[in-house]
């Protein structure tokens, strides 16, 4: 990711990066510009005045879709007495406008040479972030009387950036300049619009882009409060909650994504700079977690996750009938099959975590229909985790990618290269098989059994999942109990032989139910004891571990949204303490953040840093952090739907004071939750 100096709009899949003039720079390695569809349509956007850069006094993201910058002439290491000072106001919404306005604050007139340097590489979003710019189509750059165009043909796949001022400008094959005279106290505007096409193989029309006028920022500030209206109420004596609560209801709308065939419905997408696309497990996990908050997200997520469920064998794309997919890419190397995601079902966890997100989506909203609507698609996903994944024969889910040039390696929500590891630090042959899915498994089957008896019509089908169940939860305690540490594995090799390493993997077996109860305290104590619990959250691999790191991206971090599961997985088990003690520790973490909770922070020992140490390269907004204090909410609150009521259960952490969650929506109509968390050790709990 660009430096901390970087500001960034979004609306879905479109989003600009740049620096804090507004001005982008880009080179193949870096994420700044304009993005849509996975393209570069902008990477050069450079304002001078009189030849000269521009100095910023301040920046202000007013909304997720916009900002403003405040620039005067001069470097940064001059004291400045400007006589001139520029306004750069810019929005994205489909597509990007940039209004400029100049005021001359000087008792004399003045003549200004203003231009904007413009350019494309086009590069796709796998090149920048793998750093290589290797194109193999045309760019060109054509200077029209009244615009711009930037364009890139490779056959005919074709994108386009067209960019046109409201005042005539001159324009060039490098950008694009006025002449302007300004009196004392004058001030000068234009407009300017950056509008992107994008044209597939075939000749379809992926999308034209949406010129962004007032009336279109006015529709964005509509929705925006819309969105926020139709939300619970959240009031906290804590004030870190609310904020919170707010930050991650705007950049969960910020990055609410509508794939092409869909018309306009929403689903989260991943995370920016790198994910702003449709995953299938982490749009699944964000659907989960944001369930009483915004449940139409998970409507829509499951019907286009459903819609595009594999259903043939095809290796390029890992590909199995009834396997949901990874993940959807629109830019030139899936075009070509340079790379697979087109879509690319290289997800292990994706297919089990379908059939849970139907079950619980019902609970909470009575949408019956949905559920039959989607029968057979939940039938073919169960069929898919005994017939297909299990490529050993021994009851559980393995991977192992077909595709060995482009597929991804690792197919579990740790999907970094070294992420999996025996506890000697070597790395396991495949396929493999990993704890957490075997979880995810044992869940989807006893959810979708529910589904069966109750909506399907199938008491049979239910029997029969409910006794492959309970088998599955018998081996799993017995194969993946590592004996002298009392956890279980992370994963098996495909001899059986345990990847004995401790990890925060063993919190969502918790989420999942497939713990014997007699073997759950000794989870709860290892989520909650020194190796795991930094302070701040658990980490993805213990201390003490041969690849432990606590900046290492799968070993040693710590994952928001992993630990939203973790909480809520003690919370099953009864470990009610445990799961405040892990959401006091992220909620005090986000507060460092502004309130968004970053991808994934250091693992150093709360009392060595005394703040989260951000990791690098982390994306921001990311859905399923963003996702993350909702359900913190609801593992703190205990709220549940049970028997079409909302039975609330609540348990905060000490020095919380009271939460008041208002207007939760559910099959119940609107309800409202409220709990008061205790101030000190001798207070009784809360009520």
């Amino acid at each position: 990711m660009p430096g901390t100096n970087t500001v960034r709009i979004l609306d879905g899949n479109t989003f600009v990066v740049s620096e804090d003039t507004g001005d982008i720079e880009a080179t193949p390695s870096e994420p700044t510009g304009l993005f849509s569809l996975d393209t570069r349509f902008l990477s050069k956007w450079v304002l001078t005045v009189n030849g000269e850069r521009l100095n910023a006094l301040s920046y202000d993201d007013l909304q997720y879709y916009e900002a403003r910058f405040f620039l005067v002439p001069g470097m940064a290491t001059h004291y400045i007495d400007a006589k001139l000072s520029i306004i750069r106001e810019r929005a994205v919404g489909g597509s990007f406008r940039e209004t400029l306005t100049i005021l001359n604050h000087d008792e004399k007139a003045v003549d200004l040479e203003i231009r904007m340097d413009a350019g494309s590489d086009f590069a796709d979003l796998f090149q920048v972030k793998d750093e290589i710019l290797n194109k193999k189509g045309e760019t060109y750059a054509e200077a029209e009387p009244d615009r711009l165009r930037l364009g890139y043909r490779r056959g005919n796949f074709r994108r386009e950036t067209v960019v046109t001022s409201s005042i005539p400008a001159r324009y060039d094959q490098n950008g694009f300049a006025y002449t302007i005279h300004l009196e004392p106290n004058e001030q000068w505007n234009t407009a300017i619009d950056v509008q992107t096409s994008a044209l597939g193989p075939g000749g379809r029309d992926l999308r034209m882009g949406v010129r962004v006028h007032a009336t279109e920022r006015l529709a964005l500030q509509h929705d925006l409060e819309q969105w926020i209206a139709r939300a619970p109420k959240v009031n906290s004596e804590h004030g870190r909650v609310a904020s919170t609560y707010r930050r991650s209801l705007i950049d969960l709308a910020a990055l609410r994504f509508s794939p092409i065939s869909l018309g306009g419905q929403t689903l989260p997408a991943a995370g920016l700079p790198w994910f702003m696309t449709m995953f299938g497990r982490d749009s699944i996990l964000t659907c989960l977690q944001v369930l009483p908050f915004a449940p139409d997200l998970s409507k829509t997520t499951l019907r286009i996750l459903g819609a595009l469920q594999g259903t043939r064998f095809d290796d390029f794309r890992d590909e199995d009938p009834g396997r949901i997919l990874h993940e959807m890419r629109y830019g030139e190397t899936a075009a070509f099959e340079e790379q697979p995601h087109s879509p690319y079902y290289g997800s292990v966890d994706a297919t089990p975590l379908f059939v849970v997100l139907l079950d619980e989506y019902e609970k909470w909203t009575g949408d019956v229909p949905l559920v039959k609507e989607l029968e057979r698609e939940c039938r073919a996903a169960l069929k898919w985790v005994d017939d297909y994944a299990d490529m050993v024969g021994n009851g559980y889910i393995w991977y192992e990618r077909r595709n060995t040039d482009t597929g991804l390696e690792n197919q579990c929500w740790k999907d970094s290269w070294d992420s999996i590891s025996y506890r000697d630090g070597t790395l396991p042959p495949f396929p493999r098989a990993t704890c957490e899915v075997q979880g995810y498994a044992y869940d989807a089957k006893m959810r979708a059994a529910r589904l069966a008896r109750e909506f399907w019509g199938d008491p049979a089908y239910a029997d029969q999942l409910e006794r492959e169940a309970a088998e599955l939860k018998q081996r799993f305690n017995r194969d993946w109990w590592v004996e002298d540490g009392e956890y279980f594995a992370l994963g098996l090799d495909p001899t059986g032989r345990q990847m004995d390493v401790l990890s925060s993997n063993i919190g969502h077996l918790l989420w999942s139910g497939i713990v014997d109860h007699d073997r759950a305290a000794k989870i709860a104590g290892h989520l909650i004891g020194p190796r795991l619990f930094s302070g701040w959250g658990v980490r993805t691999l213990a201390e003490g571990e041969v690849r432990y790191n606590p900046i290492g991206y799968h070993n040693g971090t710590i994952w928001p949204f992993d630990n939203s599961f973790i909480a809520w997985g003690l919370r099953r088990y009864g470990f009610a303490e445990e799961a405040a003690t892990i959401a006091s520790g992220i909620l005090d973490a986000a507060t460092y953040f502004d309130g968004r909770l970053p991808e994934a922070f250091g693992g150093y020992p709360r009392e060595l840093t005394k703040f989260p140490v951000e990791y690098p390269t982390a994306c921001s907004p990311q859905a399923w952090s963003t996702g993350t204090p909702l359900l913190l909410l609801r593992t703190m609150l205990g709220l549940e739907p049970h028997e079409g009521h909302l039975a609330v259960d609540p348990r905060l952490p000490i020095g919380m004071g009271r939460i008041e969650v208002l207007d939760i929506p559910g099959r119940w109509g609107r309800v409202d939750a409220f709990a008061r968390g205790r101030m000190d050790l001798h207070e009784p709990a809360a009520s």
